[in-house]
């Protein structure tokens, strides 16, 4: 018969060597990763070389940078997670000064017409892509110091306001993508964390409103809009990147042209290794990759809603939950942009399309995401055995009473 130590024991051991942490989440990134590897390199193949003569300049670069997004996914995960909650208002200042410092002549990069890297030596960062962390730490931050506050009204206009501020400043260089990316990521967070419907509502009203305006009084954004409405009307100006992008996933069809056989990437679609990465997997993988590719996010997206269910403290929850969202709703801007079920918009499909500082911030989330995932398993070992501990007393205190009330038969 098993006793109250010996189940003890069993659990003690069941659960060595299980605080890894949610490995399956871990090797679903590094699929995409690597998925995305081979994806750049076939998809930038004739870009490569008509910009640097060599096929594989695409390629040796992505492939750097996923090392060091590889080490600094598993540096993350060894650090407790808690000390960016320690950070939270710093987290938001460094974010508004890379927002401001982009915009300043001399420090900003304009590319295309938009301003929005700064180059630090050899290295080119996006301070709209840090904001989106920065904001993430910021609000699950505010949750752990005060857990009531963001659902007053005071609580939340402070968070919204200070949102604002940053998706009014990413404007101004402008990337209209990113600052939406920025309110979804606070809208959803202040849902996660409890807010009322209605101020969600007011929240999602006010935006909309402010996207229209934003549409109406900018000639550029009405045209993308207009594209978006009806891309064949100008299919080699406005529309260009939208038609070549839907007669890629047209002509891939269900199975694809087989992998490496996409047509669209002879210099026909624009980007076509980055926003529009999903364009050349739909023609040269079909249809079929497409959905594979889909439920290998949505199982991602499950395993970050599960860690945050699981996490062992608010502002765990909180910040599992911001990673989780802003990485899904990533993927739902970039389908409905290729798809053309969306206005064009420089959103990248995460993991998967290229670019150094999107992929090396993503993986060091992950990492943030994947120490969670080792603490809540920690705190339910300790959780465990200490219930094992309180039984076991109180097995031992009901023996001793069963003893103390059973009458002396040696009595005569």
């Amino acid at each position: 018969m098993k006793t109250a130590k010996t189940e003890k024991i069993n659990i003690a051991r069941s659960f060595k060597g299980s605080r890894n942490g949610d490995l399956t989440m871990v090797l679903i990134v590094l699929g995409l990763c690597l998925f995305g590897i081979i994806m750049v390199f076939s998809a930038s193949y004739y870009d490569s070389i008509s910009e640097t003569g060599s096929p594989y300049a695409y390629l040796i670069r992505q492939s750097m940078w996923f090392a060091m997004g590889l080490v600094t996914m598993i540096l993350f995960s060894r650090i407790d997670y808690h000390l960016w909650g320690k950070v939270w208002l710093l987290a938001y200042v460094i974010g508004l000064v890379l927002l401001v410092a982009v915009l300043i002549p001399g420090i900003g990069v304009n590319i295309n017409g938009a301003t929005r890297w700064i180059n630090v030596g050899p290295i080119t960062i996006m301070p709209g892509e840090i904001a989106k962390i920065c904001l993430i730490f910021y609000v699950s931050g505010l949750y752990a110091r005060s857990p009531e506050l963001p659902r007053q009204f005071s609580g939340l206009m402070a968070i919204i306001v200070l949102t604002g501020i940053y998706a009014a400043l990413i404007l101004k260089q402008p990337n209209m993508s990113t600052a939406f990316t920025i309110i979804f990521i606070c809208g959803g967070m202040l849902l996660v964390g409890g807010a009322k419907l209605y101020q969600l509502g007011l929240l999602a009203g006010v935006g909309a409103v402010a996207g229209v305006a934003l549409i109406v009084t900018s000639d550029y954004r009405r045209m993308r809009l207009l594209s978006f409405l009806d891309p064949f009307e100008d299919s080699l100006g406005r529309g260009y990147q939208v038609v070549q992008s839907l007669l890629a996933l047209g002509t891939g069809g269900f199975k694809g042209l087989g992998l490496g056989n996409s047509v669209q990437k002879f210099l026909y679609l624009p980007e076509s290794q980055n926003d529009f990465i999903l364009a050349i997997i739909g023609e040269e993988l079909g249809f079929a990759g497409i959905v594979v590719l889909l439920i290998v996010y949505l199982v991602l997206i499950w395993r970050g809603c599960r860690a945050a269910m699981r996490a062992k403290d608010l502002y765990g929850m909180m910040l599992a939950s911001g990673i989780t969202i802003m990485i899904g709703v990533q993927v739902a801007i970039n389908v409905a942009v290729v798809t053309s079920s969306m206005p064009p918009t420089g959103v990248i499909l995460p993991f998967v399309s290229y670019g150094g500082n999107a992929l090396l911030l993503l993986m060091g989330l992950i990492g943030i995401l994947w120490n969670i995932t080792r603490q809540s398993e920690q705190a339910e070992e300790e959780m465990a055995l200490e219930r094992l501990r309180l039984e076991e007393e109180e097995s031992k205190m009901m023996v001793k009473r069963n003893v103390a009330v059973q009458p002396d038969k040696s009595y005569r």
